[in-house]
């Protein structure tokens, strides 16, 4: 079952990749000719999950601030016993919304991965051109967990309300389809872009 889910994950890394072109070479707000009916057709297509991918792009996203927040101090990149407690509360939290509780944990333990990704991918950066390190440590306890915390919520309602298009075959191309669209979107650059594709793998159940 692995294999399959990696190959899976590199076909939609594939499709995120095509989406960067258009987000990275285009700087600033979508023009009017980028309104265009292909790019409507493509949200059109995209919408079924693009709750869900949305909210993994919010969090990656935050991903900026977790890594500001920790660069240059004693607190690790990798926290296991966080981790836990965030995957321990996610299953009971899936349960009760009558979801698999593994098949959740696994979907949040990608985004935990995916978050990492960015975090190490800002510290070399930020090693190699000391001019882009950050001038402002955020508050990891009172400003980044919090805003973390209520994307958990609210991934764990899309999830649930995306439970039967998560089981189709369909799922994985659609999937692909939104993430697409969150990227271009959000202008992700190519490290949160190779994040977001970490953070895909688990959400499709089939």
């Amino acid at each position: 079952m692995r294999p399959r889910r990696l190959r899976s994950a590199r076909t939609l890394l594939g499709t995120l990749t095509a989406a960067a072109t258009l987000a990275v070479g285009t700087a600033g707000p979508a023009t009017a000719a980028e309104q265009s009916a292909p790019v409507r057709h493509t949200a059109a297509a995209a919408h079924g999950l693009t709750p869900v991918t949305e909210l993994l792009t919010q969090r990656l996203l935050l991903a900026d601030k977790v890594a500001a927040a920790k660069y240059g101090t004693d607190t690790p990149i990798d926290d296991p016993e966080r981790e836990v407690r965030i995957l321990d509360d996610v299953r009971a939290r899936a349960a009760g919304l009558g979801l698999d509780p593994d098949a959740v944990a696994a979907v949040f333990r990608d985004q935990i991965e995916a978050n990492k990704l960015v975090q190490r991918g800002l510290y070399a950066r930020w090693e190699a051109h000391p001019a882009e390190r950050p001038t402002e440590r955020p508050d990891l306890a009172k400003e980044v967990r919090p805003a973390l915390d209520r994307i958990t919520t609210q991934l764990l309602a899309a999830l649930d309300g995306t439970e039967r298009a998560r089981t189709l075959p369909s799922c994985g191309p659609r999937l692909a389809t939104a993430a697409g669209w969150s990227a271009y979107t959000h202008r992700l650059d190519p490290l949160h872009l190779k994040a977001l594709g970490r953070a895909l793998p688990s959400v499709c159940a089939a």
